[in-house]
């Protein structure tokens, strides 16, 4: 009689094995098999990290191999196991794998294609056919849309992670309890005695080491020593954690009424400032978004203030970009007057210390929040309800995927939701986070999530012209590796664009995203179906790019530049100034966040810029959801562009006072998981 060998392989997560009685049955185009017992209670099979063998002898041969059925019959207790894939060898010897690698709960049966993957268009008999439709549909209603808030991208229906389907929990709930790790990190900082100060100030700009000086950084120590020069202000917008605002202004908008006379001291080419423009040494940074965003007042002992500056910046002969002008409001008038390099010290600094809590304020909520995280989460939802397991761009995105969900799920449950952690420290906490994605939605555009566009809609593409854009460098070359791979394997699934055009799944993806992610808003330039395959490459590369190195170059630079207190105010408890020369020392420190408020921020930037305990970076696979070998040589190859690019960053940052590294794909995790 016909004898198979089945290899079924454990996961190594925490309590990832099972006690539970395990059954398999195999199903051929000739016939399908008994289910057989492969363990029960006692048996110490499946243990976690297992690889387990069986011997399974059916009565006559099963023809090809098609469908293999797990079930999981409960002994005592639940106990979820977490299946990593199977093998099958066949009495003539072939081997062929089955990918699960999906936690297996309660009593329920898992069917598992083998891991060749297929378009629709392949699967040819209706045992197939109706295993790919009935995954979906299962998909589909485990993996529902729901509005969290007016005007938001649409999110998963679950309020809580403990409601999310297993598969996409972490492996470890307390892992990523915010209260728990914002604790923890004020704890680590030795700084835990400051968190419950609330309303107390602190008394110089020296007072705030004392939360700081704890762990030693070099680029935190760094804006700790500079950050009042005005070439580390310039610098940040092209290389800190935010340095996505700053574009080449092409015309001095009439709402900041710069004049001549008071530039000409900080410009060096004998130009006039027209003429300045012209050349393109005149950059410009708008935070009207900010116009109109209330302001947190969920702590009626603390009144807390937000403003909607503008920054006029300059390239200068050394080609460092420096601001000129500021001004704090977006109507121009006596009592919004425009502060100058040549202004009194205070009077510039405190300018200056204004910009950075706004810039704090568009990063955290648009920059990093909206366009990486809510975005990713509609990439992720999109691909589990409208893609099988066994399609191609399924195994491609699925790594890209990890986590998100749960992650959004948990900040939505304990940080941004009404009354969290968020309002605790931050001036747009109590709803103005809320107003700030729902005006930010009419700029989420597909072309400004296309990194080499969005830099050249900028006018910020010139590395002749700005030198020391290391964002844009590191990031057009990730792109460019991320976008070759994903051209890689859609030669290998795609032969024409007439299949591209036919792949009723990709299209169902395409439209989901169109409709529910970007509430099908035409304006928004998301496509609603895809033509071709050039076109489906960009489309899945702005998909891998922002949930691996976007969030990557926002997210883990948070202790970096915001560590700092006077440098990332997250609250500012005076109101700006409406005129000049009437700032003084005590007038900053008395705006900045105290000492309770300084301190959770501290706590938070630590957390959000720690990676995962095993995290997985770019091109990292361990879970072979792909067994054909040409996808493996392309992963191959992919991972070789990734190794060059790490080693040119690494050239690069030599002997750098200020290393860029966060689009160093050796620090870039697939996902959006943090």
């Amino acid at each position: 009689m016909p004898s198979y060998t089945v290899t079924v392989a454990t996961g190594s997560q925490w309590f990832a094995g099972t006690d539970d009685y395990v059954y398999l049955s195999l199903e051929g185009t000739a016939g399908c098999s008994e289910r057989h017992l492969l363990d029960k209670p006692f048996y110490n099979d499946f243990e976690r990290g297992a690889v387990d063998s069986y011997d399974v002898t059916v009565e006559e041969d099963l023809g090809e191999i098609q469908l293999i059925k797990i079930e999981k019959r409960k002994y005592w207790y639940q106990d979820d196991w977490y299946l990593k894939h199977v093998t099958v060898k066949t009495p003539l010897g072939d081997y062929l794998e089955f990918p699960c690698y999906r936690w297996i709960t309660d009593e329920k049966e898992v069917v598992l294609r083998d891991g060749r993957a297929k378009l629709p268009r392949d699967d040819k008999t209706q045992i197939l056919k109706q295993h790919r439709r009935k995954e979906l549909e299962n998909r589909q209603k485990m993996y529902r849309w729901k509005e969290w808030h007016p005007g938001f991208p649409l999110s998963i229906d679950a309020h809580c992670h403990s409601e999310l389907p297993r598969d996409i929990q972490f492996d470890n709930e307390k892992g990523i309890d915010f209260i728990l790790n914002y604790s923890k990190a004020m704890e680590n900082l030795y700084i835990n005695r400051f968190m419950h100060m609330f309303q107390s100030s602190w008394s110089d700009f020296a007072d705030f080491e004392k939360i700081f000086v704890r762990i030693s950084n070099t680029i935190s120590e760094y804006v700790m020593q500079h950050w009042k020069e005005d070439f580390m202000f310039g610098y940040q917008f092209l290389n800190g954690c935010n340095p996505v605002l700053i574009r080449r202004c092409t015309e001095i908008p009439k709402k900041l009424p710069v004049t001549m006379d008071m530039v000409e001291c900080s410009l060096e080419r004998n130009l006039t400032l027209e003429e300045e423009v012209k050349q393109g040494n005149i950059f410009i940074v708008d935070y009207e978004l900010l116009d109109g965003v209330d302001a947190n007042k969920t702590d009626p002992c603390t009144i807390q203030y937000l403003a909607a500056p503008i920054c006029l910046l300059y390239k200068n002969l050394e080609n460092k970009i420096v601001p000129i002008a500021i001004q704090l409001g977006q109507k121009p008038g006596p009592e919004n007057p425009i502060f100058l390099p040549s202004d009194a010290t205070y009077d510039w600094l405190l300018a200056k210390i204004w910009v950075r809590s706004s810039d704090f304020h568009i990063h955290q909520t648009v920059t990093h929040l909206l366009r990486t995280h809510l975005v990713s989460e509609v990439f992720s939802i999109a691909m589990f309800r409208q893609l099988p397991a066994v399609h191609p761009l399924f195994k491609l995105l699925v790594p890209h995927m990890r986590f998100t969900i749960a992650i959004n799920t948990k900040a939505r449950e304990q940080l941004i939701c009404e009354c969290g952690l968020f309002d605790k420290a931050n001036a747009t906490g109590g709803g103005g986070h809320v107003q700030m994605v729902q005006k930010a939605m009419k700029d989420l555009t597909y072309s400004s999530l296309c990194f080499p566009e969005d830099i050249k809609a900028k006018g910020m593409d010139s590395k002749e012209d700005i030198p020391y854009y290391y964002y844009r460098d590191d990031g057009i070359r990730v792109w460019e590796a991320i976008k070759s791979f994903a051209e890689d394997v859609i030669q290998i699934y795609y032969e024409s664009d007439e299949v591209v055009c036919e792949d009723v799944e990709l299209q169902a993806f395409v439209k989901d995203i169109y409709m529910y992610g970007m509430r099908g808003v035409k304006a928004s330039g998301f496509p609603k179906v895809i033509k071709t395959r050039e076109k489906l490459a960009e489309y899945l590369t702005v998909i891998i790019f922002t949930a691996s190195a976007q969030h990557a170059a926002v997210n883990f630079g948070q202790y970096d530049w915001c560590s700092w207190i006077p440098n990332a105010p997250p609250t500012m408890r005076c109101p700006p100034p409406t005129e000049k020369g009437t700032v003084t020392i005590e007038q900053i420190v008395e705006s900045l966040p105290d000492r309770g408020r300084s301190c959770w921020h501290l706590g938070a930037v630590w957390a959000l810029s720690q990676f995962q305990d095993n995290e997985l970076f770019l091109g990292m696979y361990p879970d072979e959801h792909f067994v054909e070998k040409p996808v493996k040589e392309a992963m191959a190859k992919f991972r070789k562009n990734l190794d060059e690019i790490v080693s040119a960053i690494t050239e690069r940052n030599k002997n750098k006072k200020l290393p860029y590294y966060y689009l160093s794909p050796d620090r870039i995790p697939n996902s959006v998981a943090v």
